[in-house]
């Protein structure tokens, strides 16, 4: 009986992990053959100048190493890969920290890099050479930690739509999504939406320790890390009203925004520790009139001065006719956006505008650890059971926790979507009216709502497969799209 009831998930586990080892294989040949076939329209991604500061001497000896690695041709097309913004997570990891802007990246992914080249991958640098080890480095990190993700997202989507099948599809949309090409190379999207997606699986589960954990680390590799403190706002939310309204415990609600507090501080922590880290590099030691202008700023930070004077980001900055394309190329993941969240408050309304306090209990069984109190997770799940044990189905025979779990889901329309929708909606406000929007595309990537409603619609009745037919096409127009202009130095996303 009980391997009944777990083949499903297990079998649907494998299919997810599978999915995701196929489309990274894909992508990664797709890169190869574009490389191949197309010029690349910038051929400086190999220029590797030295170290500015004295204590770094890797560049001085890949130098001296590139006239005699075994693979020179492996390792020039390796390092001939380090596009974009790849430049600056190689280059960190292998000189720090030396210029200004380079503080925009934040050091999560470029520390894991220099680690996995200094340990296991450091007796390829006779055969490749230095940096071209770095780069293999960041494609190897992200690409294992994509398979995770993707293992994460059915997990989460299991607990939350209560609905394998629903679940199974939205990981297999996640794995082949309209960023993919930026999973699979060296940027800071996998590691966040790893340590993102698994928190809040974490969270879910009622591991807050665990949760805080992997949300800071989530902040460590990018500064929208910090948003999700918002998860534990709302949890912290709902419990103190529920101390205050329904058991009538001041002191217990007290206890609550404290810890809720601790909690968001803990994820504060790293984006704070690395702007004083900034802070300490480049305004310290200084006289004033040779301090950058963030320095002299009451509260001193170095990201919203790089992202505004380097970038030009900042609230309306973009709405320009010459950024038209632009907005036309992140109006797909925009729409999918703004589509699920609408659907969603038309559908719910009393739960959408209400936050979930009017929410019906049988919602919010799936996140119980946002909407209620569970002192620890055996209780939560004991609570559930007992739940289950008293639901009758109309002939009369009762239900196994498990069939009421399944039978109760209520899917993208549960309750325990609500914070993951409010996320989403900042989220896509942020990268409509503040950033540049092109980066809308994988700034949103990882959101699991965007794949839950693509899910949904997939299997309304009516319309579910001519929306499935769209959903297909535009994942499959950007994943080929992104692929060939992205390896090959041209403007994408």
């Amino acid at each position: 009986m009980t391997q009944t009831k777990t083949s499903p998930k297990l079998h649907h586990e494998t299919t997810v992990i599978k999915s995701a080892i196929i489309s990274r294989l894909i992508v990664l040949t797709l890169i190869l053959l574009w490389r191949t076939l197309l010029s690349p329209y910038d051929t400086s991604a190999p220029i590797n100048p030295n170290c500015l500061s004295n204590n770094s001497s890797q560049p001085n000896v890949d130098l001296q190493q590139q006239q005699h690695v075994l693979l020179p041709s492996l390792g020039s097309a390796i390092e001939s890969s380090i596009v974009w913004d790849s430049v600056y997570f190689v280059r960190i990891a292998q000189c720090g920290y030396e210029y200004e802007q380079t503080y925009a990246f934040f050091p999560l992914l470029p520390l894991c890099i220099s680690l996995l080249s200094r340990t296991v991958l450091a007796p390829l640098v006779p055969v490749i050479g230095q940096r071209a080890v770095l780069g293999l480095s960041g494609f190897v990190i992200n690409n294992i930690a994509f398979v995770i993700v993707a293992v994460y997202l059915y997990r989460l989507s299991v607990i939350i739509l209560k609905d394998h099948d629903a679940a199974l599809r939205a990981s297999i949309l996640f794995c082949f999504n309209p960023a993919s090409i930026f999973y699979s190379s060296i940027y800071s999207e996998t590691l966040y939406a790893l340590f993102s997606v698994g928190g809040l699986y974490h969270l879910i589960s009622g591991k807050d320790v665990i949760a805080v954990l992997w949300f800071a680390l989530s902040g460590f590799s990018r500064s929208n890390g910090i948003i999700n403190a918002g998860y534990f706002c709302f949890q912290t939310m709902h419990q103190a009203y529920d101390a205050v309204f329904l058991r009538k415990r001041a002191f217990l609600a007290l206890q609550v925004v404290v810890g809720g507090a601790l909690r968001c501080i803990c994820i504060f922590v790293p984006f704070v520790a690395f702007q004083a880290y900034g802070y300490n590099n480049i305004c310290l030691g200084h006289l004033p009139n040779n301090m950058s202008p963030w320095c002299k700023a009451r509260v001193p930070l170095l990201y919203n001065y790089i992202q505004s004077h380097y970038w030009g980001v900042g609230f309306l900055r973009y709405f320009q006719v010459k950024q038209l394309p632009n907005f036309l190329l992140a109006s797909p993941i925009l729409s999918l956006a703004l589509c699920s969240i609408v659907h969603y408050a038309k559908l719910k309304p009393e739960i959408f505008f209400s936050l979930g306090f009017c929410a019906p209990p049988e919602h919010k069984d799936s996140a119980a650890v946002f909407f209620s109190f569970a002192e620890n997770s055996s209780n939560s799940r004991e609570n559930c059971n007992l739940k289950a044990r008293k639901q009758v189905t109309q002939d009369g025979t009762s239900l196994l926790p498990e069939e009421y779990k399944l039978s109760a889901k209520q899917g993208y329309l549960s309750a325990a979507v609500l914070p993951c929708i409010l996320h989403l909606g900042f989220m896509a406000a942020t990268a409509f009216f503040v950033m540049h929007v092109q980066v809308a595309t994988r700034f949103l990537s990882f959101s699991p709502p965007l794949y839950w409603f693509a899910s949904y619609i997939m299997k309304s009745p009516g319309t579910g497969k001519r929306w499935g037919y769209i959903v297909w096409a535009y994942s499959a127009a950007y994943f080929l799209l992104g692929s060939l202009l992205f390896s090959n130095f041209y403007p994408f996303t």
